[in-house]
C-alpha cells in the first residue's frame, strides 16, 4: 500500500509537470521565482510571474492552479496557504473563492481516502488517546455530521491535516466530509482571497487571520451547531 501512495505522488507530480509545460517558455529571471510557494515571499514571486500571462494562457494558469492546490492537500505538503492568497491576485474574487473551496474539498477528501486505505493503523497507534476522544465527539455528532465537519473546517483548535487523516478512522464518511470541507472552508478562504488582490503589499500572513479571527470563526462554528445540538437534547426529553 505504501508504494501504491508513492506511485500516486509519482503520477500526481508527472501531471502537474506536463501541465507547467503547457505555459509558455518563460525568462531565466522568471524561472528562477517558479516554485511551489512555502513562504509569502514565495508566492508574491509566482504570483508576480504569472500575472503576466494569466489573460492569455488563462485556462493553463487554471490548470497548474488547480493541480497545484489539489497535489499540496491530498499528500498533505505545506503551501496551500500561500496558493489561496495568489488565487486573488491571479483572479476574479467569486472564481478564486470557488476554486479554493474546491480544490481544499477535492484535496482533503483525496487525503481522506489515502488514510483510509493506509493511514488507519498509523494513525491509531501515533494518536491512540486524541482518536479515542475524537470518536466519542463523531459519535455524539452523528446526526449532524455536515454542520460537525463545517465546524472543524472553521475552528483553529484542531489542524486540517488531522481531520483528513483521521476522520476516515472514527467513521466521519466521505459526503459530509467533502461537503463540510468545502462549505467550511469558504469564510477563512475570502480573507485569503481578498488579501491576494493586494498581495505584493502584505508583509506577514498574520496580517491576514489574527488570534481575533481565530476566535470568531471558533463562534462562528459554534452557532453553527448549536441548533442541532438543542434539537438533539429536546429529543432526549421527548
Amino acid at each position: 500500500t505504501l508504494a501504491l501512495v508513492g506511485a500516486l505522488f509519482a503520477v500526481s507530480c508527472a501531471g502537474l509537470y506536463v501541465l507547467v509545460s503547457s505555459l509558455p517558455e518563460f525568462k531565466l529571471e522568471e524561472q528562477a521565482k517558479l516554485k511551489l510557494p512555502r513562504s509569502l515571499s514565495d508566492a508574491q514571486d509566482v504570483a508576480a510571474v504569472l500575472v503576466q500571462y494569466k489573460d492569455e494562457y488563462f485556462t493553463q494558469v487554471i490548470a497548474v492552479f488547480v493541480a497545484t492546490y489539489v497535489l499540496l492537500q491530498s499528500f498533505a505538503i505545506p503551501g496551500s496557504i500561500f496558493l489561496s492568497i495568489m488565487s486573488g491576485a491571479l483572479f476574479p474574487f467569486p472564481l478564486a473563492l470557488l476554486l479554493v473551496s474546491l480544490c481544499s474539498a477535492v484535496g482533503a477528501t483525496n487525503a481522506y481516502l489515502l488514510s483510509s486505505l493506509v493511514g488507519t493503523r498509523l494513525v491509531k497507534h501515533y494518536f491512540p488517546e486524541r482518536v479515542r476522544e475524537w470518536q466519542k465527539k463523531v459519535e455524539k455528532h452523528a446526526s449532524h455530521m455536515l454542520l460537525y465537519v463545517i465546524f472543524l473546517r472553521l475552528t483553529p483548535l484542531v489542524p486540517n491535516w488531522f481531520v483528513n487523516i483521521a476522520s476516515p478512522v472514527v467513521g466521519v464518511r466521505v459526503l459530509p466530509f467533502f461537503f463540510g470541507t468545502f462549505f467550511g472552508v469558504v469564510v477563512p478562504s475570502i480573507l485569503f482571497v481578498r488579501a491576494g488582490a493586494a498581495i505584493q503589499d502584505l508583509t506577514s500572513t498574520s496580517d491576514i487571520v489574527t488570534w481575533r479571527s481565530g476566535v470568531l470563526f471558533t463562534l462562528g462554528g459554534l452557532v453553527l451547531l448549536l441548533p442541532a445540538i438543542f434539537k438533539e437534547k429536546l429529543k432526549k426529553f421527548d
